[in-house]
């Protein structure tokens, strides 16, 4: 069932408890004259169109989609914690950090790439590849992403195991929730819920070494010297992985991601999905060991596969909007029948196509490269090109110019023109760099405020932006044969090397 079925199937469940509301007080019939007409008193009882949430305990199973899913956690975790602190030299001028994010100076920091505030379209760059990527697997796979490398997967992956070891496996947790209050309950539970606090703490911790020098805000952290915005975020960042990851779980999934109702639209026949073999496993029903299989199907209906489930669905009902493509009812459902003697993938990742050639005794093979799979990936690599040709022309010097608006230019005194210009020198160099500009009009003079003399030598720091105020004039003779907007260049061009780049903009002078 896709999402759309699945929304609509709520919708008429609604449907139906709202009739049945309705319909269980029935207004009083129209009094006949002479009668008084009997008072109907309200329900003493509300009810509720919202249900409570079931908690749900899943059980630990084994098998190789559980170690794959050990895997992805450890390697995403490892990464997340361990990127902030990883070096990368790049000169005495620049932060040493692999991954920056450094908002204080506009720049973001991925190992050898440095990009600008005004370079941010690479950013846009890299999450239009990161959405597309995600469409292609989608369409592919179903929600992998969701299932193995989603970050509120990994983490409330991360809670469940630490609820296991302070309360035990699925049993267990039943038990401790249906026990009375005493000693040994309170301090599983607390112990519980400290631990998720102080994973939600290193997540915080973690996060905000993404935006600073991790060793140096290490430091000021440990000894209360961080910025005061500091505490704030790695307070935020706290309450929410521990809400989200270890109370929320799978409600976060199901009803405040969007993804859900996305991947309808990229689902089709060929998408491998979790998929139960119907025709296989029907007519279900429990098994006891010397007892025949003929006229049953293989399924005896232990409902391992759902006890595993971290969104505690029934796989058997068909796909589902709350299924995140985890593969554990896999395992579980593998393990019950190598114990039966029955062969596995009663439940397995397979096309909804092959689903129906095999119950008619066929066997359809799988479609990766269909138009779908084609149009992302294509996608993908024009996109990817496009950036891969970007960085590769990418300036080392950059030069903005704002002409002036108020006023438009000055008449001087000897009958001279002159406009303002705001010009911004941008050096990404490692090193201080002297540029000298020039305009391209005939006999155009060229003063910079703050600097004394014509056309002077302007220096610019290294991996620093200068902004400087010019004036450019020109004679009156030359100014008399200009229009009231001449379109002019200015170029800034470097004294050591020769490299430069120009802007074009306009003179302004009085009309002709």
């Amino acid at each position: 069932m896709c999402c759309c079925d699945s929304i609509y199937a709520r919708a008429l469940i609604l449907e139906h408890t709202m009739t049945d509301i309705s319909t269980s007080i029935t207004p009083a019939a129209s009094p006949t004259p002479g009668r008084k007409r009997a008072e109907v008193s309200p329900p003493t009882q509300s009810t509720s169109m919202y249900k409570a949430r079931d908690p749900i305990y899943p059980k630990l199973v084994h098998g190789k989609f559980r170690r794959i899913k050990w895997i992805f956690m450890a390697v995403s975790l490892g990464i997340y914690y361990l990127l902030p602190w990883l070096r990368w030299d790049r000169g005495p001028t620049l932060p040493d950090q692999a991954v920056l994010l450094d908002f204080a100076h506009q720049r973001l920091y991925l190992f050898g790439l440095e990009i600008w505030a005004q370079e941010f379209y690479y950013v846009t760059g890299l999450l239009i590849i990161s959405a597309l990527l995600l469409f292609l697997v989608t369409a592919l796979a179903g929600r992998v992403w969701c299932g193995y490398a989603c970050p509120q997967t990994v983490w409330t992956d991360l809670m469940i195991a630490v609820e296991r070891i302070w309360q035990g496996d699925r049993n267990a947790r039943l038990k401790l929730a249906k026990a009375p209050w005493s000693l040994d309950k309170t301090w599983r539970l607390a112990g519980t819920h400290v631990s998720w606090l102080l994973i939600g703490l290193a997540t915080g911790g973690a996060l905000v070494f993404y935006f600073a020098d991790a060793p140096t805000l290490f430091m000021e952290l440990v000894n209360f010297e961080a910025p005061a915005v500091a505490y704030v975020f790695i307070g935020i960042f706290t309450a929410t992985t521990y809400v989200l990851g270890g109370l929320s779980r799978e409600q976060v999934c199901t009803y405040m991601c969007p993804w859900p109702r996305i991947q309808g639209a990229m689902f089709d026949a060929d998408s491998l999905l979790i998929t139960y073999r119907g025709f296989r496993g029907e007519p279900r029903g429990p098994h006891k060991k010397g007892d025949t299989w003929e006229g049953r199907g293989d399924c005896i209906d232990c409902n391992q596969c759902v006890v595993a489930c971290p969104a505690g669905i029934d796989i058997r009902n068909g796909a589902q909007l709350e299924c995140i493509q985890c593969a554990l009812c896999i395992d579980a459902c593998d393990e019950v029948m190598t114990k039966v003697g029955r062969p596995t993938k009663l439940i397995a990742y397979d096309t909804y196509r092959n689903l129906e050639a095999e119950a008619h005794g066929e066997r359809a093979r799988i479609r990766l490269i269909r138009p779908r799979t084609i149009l992302y990936a294509g996608l993908t690599a024009l996109v990817g090109g496009l950036m891969l040709f970007g960085l590769s022309q990418k300036s080392i010097f950059e030069m903005n110019v704002v002409p002036d608006r108020n006023p438009l230019f000055v008449q001087l005194s000897d009958g001279s023109i002159r406009n303002g210009y705001e010009i911004r020198l941008l050096n990404k160099r490692r090193e201080t760099r002297t540029f000298a500009l020039s305009v391209s009009l005939p006999e155009a003079k060229v003063n910079v405020v703050g600097i004394d003399g014509e056309n002077p030598p302007i220096t610019v720091a290294p991996d620093d932006v200068r902004s400087i105020k010019v004036y450019v004039s020109v004679p009156r003779e030359k100014a008399a044969t200009l229009t009231a907007t001449t379109p002019v260049t200015i170029t800034a061009r470097d004294k050591d090397d020769g490299t430069g780049t120009s802007r074009a903009t306009t003179f302004k002078g009085p009309e002709r």
